[in-house]
């Protein structure tokens, strides 16, 4: 297979496996998105989204986070791990909508990433999930599935990134992101990996990692 016919290979089977897409964290609007994502770090989607409703019920805009203390959000988001720097990180973002932005989130990487705890892969997916602006959030799942198909080196996720934005169709980057993280987490996870099942990984992947599968196998 050409490169292009590997990339069409992952998009169509893709779209075929997830027509419609679920997305992992519960929300209703940009701001508890954001929170959300905020909050992701280091944890699971599914831990933030037992936690979120218990914050959110008592906060769920930028203006009643502000009337809790760092220590109350901090009590209450101390299962998703990281609660220390998470809670300053929740309410001194809050504080700047408030000041700087009307209270409103705003949609550009450059303000977004001046927030508080706020990096590069959690304004992308408040850009792509909230605003629908195309962005390609890497994770370490799309970070894996990228090395093991041949499509980027492995060595970080900024060059991940800047490969799966040259490759991929821009219209689809919204989409695909989501579908390869749900691709990685039920077919081609860093543990527990079959790759019998993984049929990506398997019609495309890059040789070394299919021979590292089988080798390990048989050890």
């Amino acid at each position: 297979m050409t490169k292009q016919e590997k990339v069409d290979f992952v998009i169509n089977t893709l779209k075929s496996i997830y027509p419609t897409i679920p997305i992992p964290l519960d929300h209703k609007d940009p701001y508890t998105l954001l929170i959300a994502v905020l909050m992701s770090a280091q944890s699971t989607d599914v831990r933030v989204n037992q936690i979120t409703p218990l914050l959110f019920e008592k906060a769920d805009n930028p203006y009643d986070m502000i009337k809790l203390t760092v220590e109350e959000i901090r009590e209450i988001i101390k299962p998703v791990g990281l609660s220390p720097m998470k809670s300053k990180g929740i309410h001194g973002l809050s504080k700047i909508l408030i000041e700087e932005h009307n209270g409103e989130v705003p949609q550009t990487y450059e303000d977004l990433e001046k927030l508080p705890a706020v990096g590069h892969k959690t304004a992308a997916v408040v850009l792509s999930q909230a605003f629908g602006i195309p962005a390609f959030p890497v994770d370490t799942h799309i970070h894996r599935l990228m090395y093991r198909w041949g499509f980027s080196n492995g060595k970080n996720v900024v060059q991940t990134e800047k490969d799966a934005k040259r490759l991929f169709p821009e219209e689809l980057w919204n989409d695909l992101h989501l579908q390869i993280i749900w691709y990685g987490r039920e077919y081609s996870p860093a543990r527990g990996w079959n790759l019998e099942k993984d049929i990506i990984t398997k019609t495309i992947g890059r040789a070394s990692v299919i021979k590292d599968y089988y080798k390990s196998k048989k050890s």
